[in-house]
């Protein structure tokens, strides 16, 4: 996903477009209505009138049985092919007398051939069709085209030809000569198919079969909200589709319709993007975010388009799981927004669309008010459950208020909602699997981090005990302002005590882990020193790397310095080195500035507490200028000028500093010393009670 952002520069409209065209491709093409699913229940929509006369439909499967009844009836036409006949027996004789075969078999296969072909030969595919009919009969036309009715029995097939051949020869005629004359190679059908008169035959006969059972006056009423569908219902209801479909013409009409879907989908895919321009508009240009947003509303809208088309429920799909992940990662109104357009888009698709929505949206708003922040898994599976509870409650309102038949209710939906229960449990796994493929971090992974126990924080507790409890105050101090202005607090602590890993490479070098009398920069440059101390910074991003640390808490370790300098080594080089130009590079961090709000925080909680230790005296004014002092220089050197962060913020986070150093270093009470009257007086009564 970074690639996406750095390398490619691809234009975030472009993710846009590219699911609208994914969503109108997998979006149900049919057209027609299924009333046979609302045969025996009531109907559900209003008043159903015809608008014009129009006949009754049969069924097509009461169509297709009438058709084949009388289809028992059909006979075929053959007509007699005398060429075919005579070129054969003209075929075999020259054969014969060329091969030098004796001229009692010649006559005695033409004999036959004259007399099998006088009563016909067919194919024996015809044959056979023909005997498993009902009247095992055909019209057979003469050359005076008069048709005959003749019976399948009176007409040979190669088979029963040779058959005869073989069978009367007379026993002065040897066998074997008979059977080296290959004499099926002579044997043609001279009975051939008349496809033409066959098939008006076929098309008189199911003429006589009537498409209608009656006929609808215009004006008549078919059917009212409320009333049982009955099959005579279903019947007039798909007669009445089917004459509108040929009056306006199917394929128009579906053509009119994908358009009207396309319209429909791009507007409500534009406004999600309208909406991450105006609301969100850092979500919108990280398309990280919007490649993840766009994935979970085009997934579902597929997978609901399939659904439709193969005919399974889908209430089986997992609304909620996109609300969920969404609100883990970017924010509640992106969530719900996320899932109401995915809802109004779905509707398009399924069957009855006022029900899908009157489950749906109220389903996105528990999802929402249930899972305020996932930072523990049984949030999950409590907000699961609060889902199950309203799929099930809103489906009987539903059936009750549109129905008024308590009998209505169909056990199997709760099934499907329990099924749904099941999918939207296993969304903490696409949680984990969308924090590795997209980059993001979760409230249950920073809770996980910032674990003290977790081996990478021990080390750094052992190797650089001074560092983590820096690290331990500026978690504190950092988390204490973000709350305060909103941003995400759970995120800042995490980074903070991470933010200075890098120090473990050379703990001693850093002052809070320095012991009294031991300076290792002592017989250093200052350039020197400056190079160790800056290099805290890409050490600590390699250790984070190598603990597959998630990047929003290496964007903590990279920026919390910025591009600042080492300003102690770089005002001691200047002073010794008045006269000579100074090269801000090797004094400089590498940085980056910070970029968002929760890293500019950690900055300005890192200065001030390092800072705050150097102090003589803790005082309000001392620690007041302190921090005034510090945080106006970051302002300065432009170290906040990339992060999103007003300046209001900032005074808020100087007052909430100012507070908390107040309360750390606070002047402690003097006990008094015990007189020695009073020290007297305790022994006395010590010895007292020892009697």
């Amino acid at each position: 996903m970074g690639y996406l952002n750095k390398k490619l520069k691809i234009p975030t409209p472009t993710f846009f477009i590219f699911a609208i065209i994914l969503i109108a491709y997998f979006a149900p093409r049919e057209t027609t209505v299924s009333y046979n699913e609302s045969e025996g229940k009531p109907w559900r929509y209003g008043l159903v009138t015809a608008p014009m006369d129009f006949p009754i439909y049969k069924p097509e499967a009461q169509l297709e049985q009438e058709r084949d009844s009388i289809l028992k009836e059909y006979i075929p036409y053959y007509s007699l092919d005398k060429f075919r006949s005579e070129r054969a027996i003209t075929l075999f004789t020259n054969d014969a007398q060329a091969a030098e075969i004796p001229e009692g078999y010649i006559q005695y296969v033409q004999r036959k051939m004259h007399e099998i072909y006088q009563a016909g030969l067919i194919a024996a595919t015809d044959y056979d069709k023909i005997e498993e009919s009902n009247l095992q009969q055909l019209y057979l036309i003469n050359g005076d085209n008069v048709a005959s009715i003749r019976n399948i029995n009176s007409f040979y097939t190669s088979k029963l030809a040779y058959e005869k051949l073989i069978n009367d020869l007379p026993e002065n005629l040897q066998l074997y000569v008979i059977q080296s004359l290959n004499l099926n190679n002579y044997l043609y059908d001279n009975i051939i198919l008349d496809s033409e008169l066959s098939k008006k035959a076929k098309d008189e006969l199911l003429m006589k079969v009537p498409f209608a059972e009656g006929n609808v006056l215009a004006g008549q009423k078919i059917i009212d909200r409320g009333e049982i569908v009955t099959p005579k219902t279903v019947h007039i209801l798909n007669s009445l589709q089917k004459i509108t479909e040929q009056k306006e013409g199917s394929t128009t009409r579906k053509n009119w319709m994908v358009v009207g879907d396309i319209i429909l989908i791009t507007a409500l895919i534009m406004a999600f993007m309208t909406y991450l321009i105006f609301f969100r508009p850092r979500e919108y240009y990280d398309r990280r975010n919007v490649v993840f947003m766009l994935m979970m509303v085009t997934a579902l809208c597929v997978l609901t388009g399939l659904f439709v088309k193969l005919g399974f429920n889908v209430y089986i799909i997992p609304y909620a799981m996109a609300t969920v992940m969404v609100r883990t990662f970017i924010d509640s109104r992106t969530a719900m927004l996320t899932h109401l357009i995915t809802a109004i888009i779905c509707s398009l698709m399924v069957p009855f669309p006022q029900e899908f929505l009157l489950l749906q949206i109220p389903v996105g708003f528990m999802c929402i008010f249930s899972l305020k922040d996932l930072s523990e898994r049984s949030q999950l599976i409590k907000s699961s459950f609060f889902i199950l509870l309203t799929y099930t409650s809103l489906y009987i309102g539903v059936t009750l208020a549109l129905k008024g038949d308590i009998k209505q209710i169909d056990p199997l939906m709760f099934l499907y909602f329990a099924i749904n229960f099941m999918f939207v449990m296993f969304a903490y796994l696409l949680v984990y699997m969308c924090e590795k493929v997209f980059g993001f971090i979760s409230g249950v992974s920073m809770i996980e981090l910032s674990n003290i126990n977790k081996p990478l924080l021990q080390q750094l507790s052992e190797v650089a005990p001074g560092t983590f409890q820096h690290s331990m105050q500026v978690s504190n101090l950092a988390a204490a302002v973000a709350t305060r202005i909103g941003a995400n607090a759970p995120l800042v602590r995490t980074g903070a005590l991470y933010h200075d890993i890098g120090k473990m490479i050379n703990p001693a070098y850093f002052t809070e882990n320095q012991i009294p009398g031991m300076n290792p920069h002592i017989g250093l440059s200052y350039k020197e020193s400056a190079r160790i101390i800056i290099n805290h910074v890409p050490e600590g991003i390699k250790i984070a790397r190598k603990y597959n640390l998630p990047q929003q808490i290496i964007d903590f370790i990279a920026t919390h310095h910025g591009t600042g300098k080492v300003k102690y080594f770089y005002n001691s080089y200047k002073n010794e080195h008045a006269d000579e130009a100074v090269s801000e590079a090797d004094f400089s961090y590498p940085g980056p500035n910070p970029f968002t709000k929760e890293t500019a925080i950690l900055m300005m909680a890192d200065t001030v507490e390092a800072a705050s230790r150097s102090l003589k005296e803790y005082t309000e004014e001392s620690i007041s200028q302190l921090v005034n002092r510090l945080i106006d220089t970051q302002m300065h050197d432009g170290l906040l000028r990339n992060a999103p962060i007003t300046f209001r913020d900032i005074e808020i986070a100087k007052n909430i500093f100012k507070e908390k150093l107040m309360t750390i270093y606070h002047s402690r009470i003097a006990y008094p010393e015990l007189s020695k009257e009073a020290e007297k007086n305790i022994e006395e009564a010590e010895e007292k009670a020892s009697m």
